[in-house]
């Protein structure tokens, strides 16, 4: 995790992020990799804040299609870009749990390599009048022995230029920022700058930042005044907490009601032939137990321990959780929940796919604004490293609908409306396989030729 008070001391800028801010970013991180502070000997996790990000990244990406063309610059962006959206999903789960990523381009040789920088490692230092990121301090870690090595990176446009500033340091705590070193003392750091400058030939400042922040787009009840990105579950933090002491009560119930046999003490240790004490298989430890108990002359030596499992009401009580996580996480029914127990009438499951639906078009747009941007960035550095000859590129994308529509039943639907003269043949075949309608055309058969007596 980032400490705003070591990027302030050590580069001498002003962050701005305030203090709850980096709380709710820490604490939404911790969440995603199972040890939120609640987490104990006798809570277990459902692990729910993982399968929310999980989940909404599937659904805004699973039918993701982008490419870049037009030209031979395109065909390199491209090359470099497919690198991308091979790993966006897991990319976009992260940015989902924390509430922002930033796709960091640099240049590897004749390869443009993507930092993906996740919420925890990124620090704004200034934005723009428009919310937009102007400035960054973006924190890298590698450990070599018992030496930690960090390196911040501080990134800022002005009126003047681009300027980029790489700090390292050695510590032998990885929680303390330690003392400055050389950027030779970690082999990947030994060809970075200390700092540089970038400007056009002209003297003016490039157009925007060289990289590209990508902010969940919904509204920041942590701090208002900030433009960060929240967590996916940032309104469900509590109802997650008491979903998972929930889950351990089951756990519990479960445990607390097993099977056993209490015996009195010495009923369970009988002489062998030997004359030693015979004892219990390992395996039979578990179902007899031995207690100090007195039954008397006439009372029995063992007595079954059975209770009934109180397991129905415990699990609606969870179901109920889940429900609001799932309406507070912009989830349809039935995601997290039990679908045998959405007692919700047709039209009221619609909806909440619908709101699911909504929110998912919302990650979208603000997916396709940040890569446009990482696009125009990897575009720029193509020219400065002279990487690919100029040339001009276009950059599509398709998201499809998948998340809303059921495509056996939609088939169903227009294949009616075919057998019904109301839809042509090749319209039905360009939107089944995503073709156009000449394509659609030429796999339609040819017309039957009529029969012996027919006109």
């Amino acid at each position: 995790m980032l400490h705003i008070n070591d990027a302030k001391r050590s580069l001498k800028v002003d962050v701005a992020i305030s203090t709850e801010m980096q709380a709710a970013i820490d604490q939404w991180a911790m969440m995603f990799i199972d040890r939120a502070p609640w987490l104990d000997d006798t809570t277990q996790s459902l692990g729910l804040p993982a399968a929310i990000a999980g989940e909404i990244a599937r659904l805004t990406t699973v039918e993701l299609e982008s490419s870049i063309t037009g030209s031979a610059r395109a065909d390199y962006l491209q090359g470099e870009y497919e690198r991308v959206l091979n790993e966006l999903r897991s990319q976009v789960e992260t940015a989902a749990a924390g509430g922002g990523l930033v796709f960091k381009p640099y240049v590897d040789g004749e390869r443009i390599a993507v930092d993906c920088v996740p919420a925890w490692r990124f620090l704004p230092t200034a934005f723009n009048s428009r919310g937009e990121v102007t400035g960054a301090v973006f924190v890298e870690q590698v450990t070599k022995g018992k030496t930690y090595y960090t390196r911040m990176e501080h990134h800022q446009l002005t009126d003047d230029g681009y300027t980029i500033r790489n700090l390292a340091y050695s510590s032998l705590s990885q929680g303390t920022l330690g003392n400055p070193c050389s950027l030779a003392a970690v082999d990947e750091w030994a060809d970075l700058e200390p700092e540089l400058t970038i400007r056009y030939k002209d003297g003016t400042a490039p157009e925007g930042v060289l990289f590209a922040y990508f902010r969940l787009p919904f509204s920041n009840t942590v701090d208002p005044e900030s433009p960060l990105g929240v967590s996916v579950y940032s309104r469900a933090v509590g109802l997650i907490r008491e979903a998972d002491r929930q889950y351990s009560r089951i756990l519990w119930e479960y445990e607390g009601s097993e099977l056993a046999i209490d015996a009195s003490q010495g009923a369970l240790q009988v002489s062998g032939p030997d004359g030693r004490p015979a004892r219990l298989p390992p395996r039979s430890k578990r179902l007899f137990r031995e207690l100090a108990i007195d039954q008397g002359q006439s009372g029995d030596l063992y007595k079954v321990f059975n209770p009934a499992i109180r397991d129905t009401s415990l699990f609606n009580g969870l179901d109920k959780l889940l429900k609001r996580i799932e309406f507070n996480c912009n989830l349809a029914y039935g995601t997290l929940s039990d679908p045998q127990a959405v007692d919700k009438t047709a039209e009221e499951i619609r909806s909440s796919k619908q709101r699911s639906y909504s929110a998912v078009c919302d990650v979208q747009r603000a997916l396709q604004s940040a890569l446009e941007h990482l696009i125009w960035v990897m575009d720029f550095y193509a020219s400065l490293y002279k990487l690919a000859p100029m040339g001009e590129y276009e950059v599509s994308f398709s998201w499809g609908d998948g998340v809303l529509q059921d495509t056996d039943k939609e088939y169903m639907r227009r294949k009616e409306l075919v057998d019904s003269g109301y839809l042509s043949p090749e319209k039905l075949l360009a939107w089944y396989f995503g073709i156009s309608e000449d394509e659609a055309k030429a796999f339609m058969p040819a017309a039957s030729p009529p029969l012996f007596g027919e006109e």
